[in-house]
């Protein structure tokens, strides 16, 4: 951006941008400027080099709390203090160790929203993961401990956070969005203790702290999902998907499941996949972002059917399109849940679904790496070309998905049966 003299005009002016940061330099002061995050965030900053020439960047704190002309008289005064050889980073990370629970969130999420924390294979943590950490942060987390200060923890505290959360002390009624209630329980208690852990980590890694205070507190541990469709279940589900599409079901809710069902696919994965990504000639999609990064993902016939036979809408790019706006259908396990309701089967989800492909897979003889890398838990870079895509591996893909189309057809022709006069 061009710099300019900020004025509270052009702060207010100053758009979010759609991923990592944008800063806005102030004339008057070197170094002083305004940043704003994609949340809409604004924070007055300063950029110098130090008495050992070393670049530094520096909060000096939120528009909104201070002014412009606040925030600038603060820039010259930190100025100040390097033209005497001290360092305003320093001080300020010195200020940092004292730092409570809630104020560290703030700042892991702000950093790491700026793209500036690393996480999982050394990359910028994902905005849906960050909406899920400050979820925690704002549900259990602080509410529990965010007056302590963080260097004063103890792992027995850490440990007493899990165990309310898990015990429903946290528990509430959603103010808005999906779900009605906020109810803890272990899971949610062990996902709170491994995000505040990491954030604490993060900020040993940044220097704010000296040693991590919680090191060594135990997780509970998490239930291991393990519900897989039976042979008779799928036929099962096959006759009830028949009898739903009958009875005017979504026809695009009924084609993410059978989609997430022959291929494996997570939901989300399913759900968001666009038309640019799928290439049918190669039988694989490009998925330019997984869990594990970005992936070439096998599909076979049966499922690469059901994504080419999907309505285009005008302006939307993805397969699976909503009949609302320009984004993806996203209400698959309400669908789900309607036709296990037909089918008189219970405690299914979308991840069933992929663990019933893996067991499939399975069944049929793959080997467990095999079934690794057709769930895309093995590294398949995106920048592959189909030709390099193992062969193997594409046809143990479509042999798994042509056993399960035959099974839901078995179950689809049960109905016929039964519908003949």
């Amino acid at each position: 951006m061009t710099p300019v003299k900020l004025n509270k005009r052009c702060v207010d002016s100053l758009l979010p941008p759609s991923k990592g940061q944008a800063v806005l330099w102030d004339t008057e002061v070197r170094g002083y400027g305004v940043r704003v995050l994609p949340s809409g965030t604004k924070t007055f900053i300063l950029q110098y080099r130090n008495p050992e020439g070393i670049q530094r960047r520096i909060n000096i704190g939120r528009y909104g709390v201070l002014t412009v002309d606040q925030a600038r008289d603060q820039a010259k005064l930190f100025l100040a203090s390097v033209i005497k050889g001290e360092d305003p980073a320093d001080e300020t990370r010195r200020a940092r160790k004292g730092m409570t629970v809630a104020e560290m969130c703030e700042w892991y999420l702000a950093e790491a929203r700026a793209g500036n924390i690393l996480g999982r294979l050394n990359r910028p943590i994902k905005a849906s993961s960050l909406d899920m950490d400050e979820s925690r942060i704002k549900t259990h987390i602080i509410p529990l401990l965010g007056k302590r200060v963080v260097a004063q923890l103890s792992v027995a505290d850490v440990e007493q956070m899990q165990s309310d959360v898990k015990n429903g002390k946290t528990a509430k009624a959603r103010s808005g969005g999906r779900g009605g209630q906020a109810t803890g329980g272990a899971g949610v208690a062990s996902r709170c203790l491994g995000t505040l852990q990491a954030i604490i980590g993060h900020a040993k890694h940044k220097g704010l702290l000296a040693a991590h205070p919680t090191q060594g507190a135990k997780k509970l541990a998490s239930a291991k999902r393990t519900r897989r469709l039976s042979v008779a279940e799928i036929e099962t589900l096959g006759k009830a998907i028949a009898f739903a599409e009958r009875n005017h079901e979504n026809p695009v809710a009924l084609a993410v499941l059978k989609t997430l069902l022959l291929t494996g696919y997570r939901r989300e994965e399913a759900q968001a996949m666009q038309r640019s990504w799928v290439n049918a000639a190669g039988g694989f999609i490009s998925f330019p972002d997984t869990k594990g990064g970005a992936q070439v993902r096998a599909i076979g016939p049966a499922a690469l059917k059901i994504v080419l036979s999907q309505p285009e809408m005008l302006g939307n790019p993805y397969v699976f399109a909503s009949e609302i706006g320009a984004g993806p259908y996203t209400a698959v396990s309400s669908c789900l849940d309607r036709v296990c309701k037909l089918a008189g089967i219970s405690g299914v989800t979308p991840h069933t679904l992929r663990h019933t492909f893996g067991s499939i897979a399975g069944e049929l003889g793959f080997s467990e790496l095999t079934i690794r890398a057709m769930l895309g838990h093995a590294s398949q870079n995106v920048t592959q070309d189909y030709i390099h895509i193992d062969e193997a591996l594409k046809l143990a893909v479509q042999r798994t998905s042509d056993e399960i189309a035959r099974l839901l057809d078995l179950g689809a022709k049960r109905l016929a049966m039964m519908s003949y006069p």
